[in-house]
Order: structure tokens, then sequence, then C-alpha cells
């Protein structure tokens, strides 16, 4: 066909609100007993088909009810990461040749695939797998991994229509190629649609992926696979492996045909990758294009111009939806002592001990469970440590339970040293910690919060003094890739505000805009001459 074709210009999704007597909740209410129901196989998928994995078994367990195995996946050994590198390498050529237009056709069928019949699917096994509550899947695993599949490829259409000029007599051509190589895409338990973009993203612009999601998102990883291939992805283009990620430390990072790793985790395992890569820099074919959103300390600062309700409310979203469990969830706060003694500590505390997290299928719950064991035991250990301790003093929440499933209460900490661990080290829990501060003493107290943590991810200021605002904003520049005025630091849309961060949070490529997809391709100059010269001497000679 000769038509340069246009894509549908990308839309936001709209949320469902799963109120009572809505449809949606009906609907997702039959779903959860359904996936609740059977105990799936999750197994791997290499070139197409699906296999079961020779390694040890993984239950993949309710977080919120742990004793409720919702299916079993299998650790990949070394020869199942090698089939999945080696069915990467054998549909690069096909993939890469297949025109823009039908690789698009593919993502955006998928989009509607999860906007229609897979909808309860996703946010039911997101519910359930990674406890989150109805509306925080429905935020997640359909809106922004449906927004994620439409907006890239809208932006790989606008990165393939970029073009340089050219002079008179001659065509320049920019050819956007895919990398020379495969993908690793390396994903985190806590968004399902991070879990899908990573893999998607690449494969939009023409590179082949092996994708490991984590264990404990696995159950909502298997349906995203389902929805790939039921939108008509090649075999090969994408490959899920599971487990752990041992097998594929060993053979998938040091392949010399690894063009590049997409990465969402913890800020140890980035470094662990680049390491390794930058270990074994010499034996790749090409420079991997590494590409990673990690860790986060985010933080509010309010100034004594905010306004106190809304200050309150950011507080405990910010902090405490999904059990704390963003990456740019609030985890300290930075509050006036006018505003803090005069009504905002009563309200914080009063909203914090009111929320209730339990079972996620019950939907009067705020919250659920805190994703696995070993998270559990990271907050009650600093519970252990605070309870002597003179400069933090625990002033709502502080207590958890895991008799039924790993339950960590909102916790509200008040801290006399702004230098203090909690100002600094990441938890991934609902911890928040308040420094209560002079008044006088805002420019200081902003100039000391936005150097003292190792992280650049997500910061608000609240604040009605605009110049307040002004040389606050400008005072925290580098202290936030994400920076929010008088709203919570979580929240980002695609295509709307694009997410990442800087420094210890990662390499800043903003997931859900055009930086990401540009990271996918390498570009080749063409230039053709419709006149060439036919004569070697120049003008100047006469």
């Amino acid at each position: 066909m000769d038509a340069l074709f246009t894509v549908p210009t990308p839309e936001n999704e709209p949320v469902n609100s799963y109120a009572p007597g809505t449809p949606e909740r009906e609907s997702l209410q039959k779903k959860l007993a359904e996936l609740a129901g059977t105990r799936h196989d999750l197994d791997m998928n290499i070139g197409g088909k699906w296999r079961r994995g020779t390694g040890a078994e993984i239950k993949v367990v309710q977080p919120h009810n742990r004793a409720h195995v919702l299916g079993v996946t299998r650790e990949a050994g070394e020869s199942e990461v090698a089939d999945a590198v080696n069915a990467a390498k054998a549909a690069r050529a096909d993939w890469m040749r297949t025109s823009f237009a039908d690789r698009a056709a593919i993502f955006l069928r998928a989009a509607e695939l999860i906007a229609g019949p897979y909808r309860d699917v996703l946010n039911g096994a997101t519910m359930l797998g990674q406890s989150k509550t109805a509306a925080q899947a429905e935020i997640d695993s359909a809106c922004e991994l449906i927004d994620f599949l439409r907006f890239n490829v809208s932006f790989a259409e606008g990165i393939y229509r970029q073009q340089p000029n050219s002079s008179k007599g001659i065509w320049n051509r920019t050819d956007h190629r895919p990398l020379d190589g495969f993908v690793l895409a390396i994903t985190p338990f806590n968004f399902t649609a991070i879990a899908g973009n990573l893999p998607t993203a690449p494969a939009i612009m023409g590179n082949t992926v092996v994708w490991k999601p984590s264990p404990t998102q696995q159950f909502a990883a298997h349906f995203i696979m389902k929805v790939l291939l039921e939108a008509g992805l090649p075999p090969g283009v994408i490959n899920m492996v599971t487990g752990y990620g041992e097998a594929v430390s060993k053979v998938a990072l040091v392949d010399p045909e690894l063009g590049g790793i997409h990465f969402t985790g913890s800020t140890k395992t980035f470094q662990h990758l680049w390491k390794t890569v930058g270990e074994h820099i010499a034996g790749y074919r090409s420079y991997p294009r590494l590409v990673g959103e990690t860790g986060g300390k985010d933080f509010i600062i309010a100034h004594p111009s905010a306004d106190p309700d809304s200050l309150a409310v950011a507080m405990v979203r910010g902090a405490y939806e999904y059990q704390g469990q963003k990456c740019s969830a609030l985890s300290r706060t930075y509050v006036p002592a006018s505003l803090w003694k005069n009504g905002v500590r009563d309200a914080v505390v009063g909203m914090t001990e009111d929320i209730t997290y339990g079972d996620v299928t019950d939907f009067d719950h705020f919250g659920g469970a805190v994703i696995d064991e070993r998270a559990y035991a990271k907050h009650t250990a600093l519970f252990d440590r605070l309870k002597d301790d003179p400069k933090a003093t625990v002033v709502a929440g502080g207590t958890a339970d895991d008799s039924q499933g790993y339950f960590v209460q909102p916790t509200l900490i008040e801290a006399t040293d702004p230098t203090h661990e909690l100002f600094v080290q990441e938890y991934f829990g609902p911890i928040n910690t308040v420094y209560v501060y002079d008044d006088g003493d805002f420019d200081e107290v902003v100039r000391q919060a936005a150097d003292i943590a190792p992280y650049a991810l997500t910061g608000a200021l609240f604040a009605t003094d605009r110049a307040a605002i002004a040389r606050t904003s400008e005072a925290v520049r580098f202290a936030a890739g994400n920076y929010y005025i008088n709203d919570k630091p979580t929240g980002a849309v695609v295509g709307q505000q694009p997410f990442g961060g800087s420094l210890g949070s990662g390499t800043n490529d903003k997931a859900g805009s055009w930086q990401n997809l540009v990271r996918w391709v390498s570009p080749r100059s063409i230039k053709e001459n419709f006149a060439p010269p036919t004569d070697y001497r120049y003008p100047h000679q006469g």
C-alpha cells in the first residue's frame, strides 16, 4: 500500500469509579471470584509457546491472604533463558522489517482488548496478586497500561516523522532503526502498567525482547502476555521468562547481542545490572542502552501559606495509597509549626487512624497488604528500632500483623532531626515522617531537604505565596524529576506528566513520553544526491 498512515490521536482512558451500584463494580466482583477460585499455571512464553519451567516452584499468593495460592510459577533455568534469547534473535529480522503500521496495529488492538474484555481480568489479577484496591488497580492495570500502548504508538509515529532538512538537489533522511540486538526488560511488582510498558515500548520501535516480570507480579503478567498474543504479536517478539532472575543474569545479561536494558526496580539491582554490563563491555557487539527507574525518597514541603486542608489530604493519599509501595509515594514531609499545631497534625492523625487495610475484595478498605514477607520484615524491623529512638516518635500506626496477610498499618512519625535515617532511607511502605520546623526557617529547610536524600524522583510544594513558590521551585530544581505544586507527589499520567527521576532514582528517560521511545532506536542518516559533481576541481581553482 502506498500511503503515509496517521495513527489515531490518543486520549487518556477514562477511569471507572466502581462505586456501589455501578455495573463495573458488579462485573469486577464476579471476575475476582472466578480468578480466586482457580489455581493457575503461570508458565513462561518463549517463541510464542507456553512452557513450564524446570526450576523450583514459586507459589504466587494473595498478599492480604497469604495462605491462598493463586498459581504456581517456576524458576527459569539457564537453558530456558537461552531459548528466550535465541527466540528474540530469530524474530528480530522479520519484526524490524514489519511496517510500522502493522506493528502499531498490534499494540493498539492490545489496548482495546484491555479496555474491553480483559479489563476485569487485569484489574482482578492485580488486586489479588498485588493487593491493590479496585481504584488503584483501575488506575494502573487498566487505564495507565492502555495509555502507554496508545500514546507510545503516537510517540513512535512522531519520532519516525522527525526528518532533517535538505538543500537543493539533496534528499536527507533519517532511518530510525531498532537497536543492535535484543532488549532485556526487567519489571517490578508494584505496577502492572510498568510490567506491560517496559517490554512493549522497545517492541513498538522494532526491537525484540526478553521479559522477566517480578514473581510477585506474575499473576497479572501472565494475562498481559495472553493479551499481546491475542492481539497478534508474532512469536519471539516478546519472550516472557519467570522467576527471580539468576539465570537471566548469567545468560541474557552477558550475551554479546544484548542491545539494551529496560528496568524498573531497586537501586541496588540496577547498579548490579550496570556493573555487570561494565564488566562485560568488551564482549558486546554494541554499547547496550541502559534505561532504569529505581528508588525514591519523595517529599512534600509545606510553606506557612499552604492551605491546611489540601495539605493534610495530600499527606494521607500520597503516603498511604497502595500501602506506600509506589516509587513516588510520600515518605518525608516538612511542615511549619504554625500549621502543624493548628489543625494539620490532628487532621492527618485522624485520617491515618481512620484508614483500614484489609482484603481488597472488600471494597470498603482503603488499602491492602504489603507485597511479601521480606517487605513486612523490613517495616517491622524499623518499628522495633524506633521504640528506643529519642529523635523519632510514632504518632499514628507503627503496628503490623501477618497472621493472615502482610498488613502494616499506615504510620505517621514525628522526627526532630532532619538528617535522621527516616529522611534518607527508602522503606517502600506506608510510612511517612514529618519534620516540624519554625516558620522563619523555611528557606533553610528547603535547602536541606533538597540535598539530604540520594534520590531525585518526586516531590511537592504546598504554598499560596507566589514568591515562595518561585524561589522554592528553583531551589529544588534537581531534587525531583516530577515536581508538583499544591498536589501530592504521586499519580503521574501518561502524556501529561512524563515520569522519571535522576541521581539515585534512575536515568530519567521519562516513561509516558517520546523521550523514552527514542532510547530504543539507533538512527541512520541517509544522504541522496540527485546531481552529483562530475569534475573533481572546485570553483576557486579558476
